[in-house]
């Protein structure tokens, strides 16, 4: 095993219009994304994130944090609804890497309450790092 990384967090608050240009990006204009007029009348009450929109703001935070780590794959979920103009913390908890092993780094978007928006793990290859 070798030395595992400090956890690294960043406060963020995505914004409609982030929501509005993320659907028109990736071609996913899913009201319950981008209208919230039809969004109100749902079980969520209000427009939520597309979980890409989340992962890709996790992924520009761990390329700024270790920018020459490769991403190898990533397992993703998204038990709760994260909203227009809601705080959230972007959270990457490094695990205690194994020789020849990608290296595991948890992966979060965490609510105020505590809930989490992204819950999943990035495999990271280093340079250098011994491979398999």
């Amino acid at each position: 095993m070798t030395h595992v990384a400090s956890v690294v967090a960043e406060a963020r608050v995505f914004t409609q219009a982030e929501f509005d240009r993320f659907g028109a990006l990736s071609g996913d204009c899913n009201p319950i994304h981008v209208d919230p007029g039809f969004a109100a009348d749902t079980p969520f009450g209000a427009t939520v994130a597309h979980g890409m929109l989340l992962f890709s703001a996790v992924r520009g935070l761990v390329a700024r944090t270790w920018p020459d780590a490769e991403l190898c794959t990533q397992e993703l979920m998204f038990p709760a609804p994260t909203y227009a103009d809601e705080p959230v913390t972007l959270r990457l908890e490094p695990q205690a890497r194994q020789a020849g092993e990608p290296w595991r780094v948890l992966a979060r978007v965490a609510k105020a309450d505590g809930r989490l928006g992204l819950d999943g793990v990035c495999h990271l290859r280093l340079p250098g790092a011994d491979r398999p």
